[in-house]
């Protein structure tokens, strides 16, 4: 009798172990450039897809998530840094942002002034949140006036120009004295002397160049913001002071007052 011949069966196909060796390797590089684009993330955007997936419903309609749908949004909310880590995120960025736009600010300022010739009448700073332009005693306002000197106009339309390529900042007009007293009927104290003249600047602006009054805001600090000793005239004639800060755009304007107090 002769032998039957053993057939062997033949799997078609990868090996399992292949199989689930491929499911590995494409976890591992799914999780890697997931890595890679959060390195580059846009925080708004991630902060909003959290929001979409805890205790979100199926992929598809009708269907429902397994469980309760937050084993995606605990993990999430274990972090519980995350949003402190977007807020300083947040606050790094706009923070240098600010700088960039300040220092360029300040450079365009001083140019312009240097090529005007106006640095006899008017200083540039750069603050942390602002640029602020000086005007020197006497140069817009007499001794215990608030009317802008017929001299002051062509000065005031000079910076104008420059100003107006600010449209987006929030611009403050701030009037200074030095601390010797006045009681007038119009300026009962110098409080009352500093804002006249902080406002006759930004009506200025509003009324003649035609600025957005919504950009605009003023303040008198009378003697109390001084620069300089008031026991000496020099002294006295630098508190005697105009100032425009043309604050960053960057800045909220509750961040913007808070840091100006």
């Amino acid at each position: 009798m002769s032998r039957k011949k053993t057939i062997q069966e033949v799997n078609e196909g990868s090996p399992d172990w292949l199989n689930t060796y491929g499911d590995m390797v494409t976890l591992l590089l799914t999780f890697f450039v997931l890595l890679f684009s959060m390195s580059t993330i846009d925080i708004a955007k991630f902060k909003a897809f959290i929001n979409s997936i805890e205790g979100s419903s199926g992929i598809l309609s009708g269907g429902s998530s397994i469980g309760d749908g937050s084993e995606v949004g605990n993990g999430i909310n274990q972090l519980s840094n995350l949003d402190i880590y977007f807020d300083k995120t947040n606050e790094e960025e706009i923070q240098l942002k600010t700088q960039e736009e300040l220092k360029q600010m300040h450079s365009d300022l001083k140019n312009y002034i240097q090529e005007n010739n106006l640095e006899e009448e008017i200083n540039v700073t750069l603050g942390n949140y602002y640029v602020v332009l000086t005007f020197k005693d006497g140069v817009l306002f007499d001794s215990g006036k608030a009317e802008l000197k017929p001299e002051a106009i062509e000065i005031l339309n000079k910076i104008g120009t420059q100003l107006s390529k600010y449209a987006d900042n929030r611009i403050r007009f701030e009037g200074h004295t030095d601390n010797r007293p006045i009681n007038t009927i119009r300026f009962p104290s110098n409080w009352e002397l500093s804002a006249a003249r902080a406002i006759a600047v930004a009506k200025y602006y509003i009324d003649e160049l035609g600025f957005d009054p919504k950009q605009f805001s003023t303040e008198g600090f009378g003697e109390y913001a001084p620069i300089a000793d008031n026991n000496t005239e020099e002294g006295r004639a630098k508190n005697r002071r105009v100032e425009i800060k043309i604050l960053s755009k960057y800045v909220s304007y509750a961040v913007e007052t808070e840091a100006l107090q």
